[in-house]
């Protein structure tokens, strides 16, 4: 939610509260407001406590980061889904960084508090040591195209339930 969305429904909730309730209705509106400020503030501290007991800038897969990720994210977000603080690699735009162990890595570029960019950076070579990822990834991944005549299955070539 924007910052301005989130002002305007405080304002607005204090406006209510007052023209219905009175000051009974404004103060429960500004509870409303501090319990979900203390809400935000509780959910901050869970993901910076959980990111503080993973090493700095470290990630599972920098691959499955790289294709989690989307424009628009928060910090915070990304901060959860790592589970680890990034290392900071550039100041102008913010620049964070989480490198996996087998050598790959993910720069996002953070810009007012929000992902616009990143990059996935692999070692060369066929990038995991044990060639397990280049393995699967040829095994899964057809070499020529299904040929013109070759049998489809559809809606229509299934058997009748029953």
């Amino acid at each position: 939610m924007s910052a301005v969305v989130g002002w305007a429904l405080a304002a607005a909730a204090l406006f209510i509260g007052w023209r219905g309730y009175g000051w009974q209705g404004l103060a429960f509106a500004f509870t409303l407001i501090v319990f979900w400020l203390l809400l935000q503030f509780n959910r901050g501290v869970r993901v910076m406590r959980d990111a503080s007991q993973s090493p700095v800038g470290h990630v599972q897969s920098a691959v499955m980061l790289n294709a989690k990720l989307h424009r628009g994210m928060s910090l915070m977000q990304i901060v959860k889904m790592t589970s680890s603080l990034g290392r900071r690699v550039g100041e102008r735009p913010e620049v964070w960084e989480w490198t996996d162990d087998g050598g790959s890595s993910v720069a996002i570029t953070v810009v007012d508090g929000r992902c616009t960019e990143w990059a996935l950076h692999r070692p060369a070579g066929d990038g995991e040591a044990d060639g397990v990822a280049s393995s699967t990834a040829s095994a899964t991944t057809p070499t020529s195209p299904p040929a013109a005549d070759a049998p489809r299955l559809g809606a229509d070539t299934l058997p009748p339930a029953g």
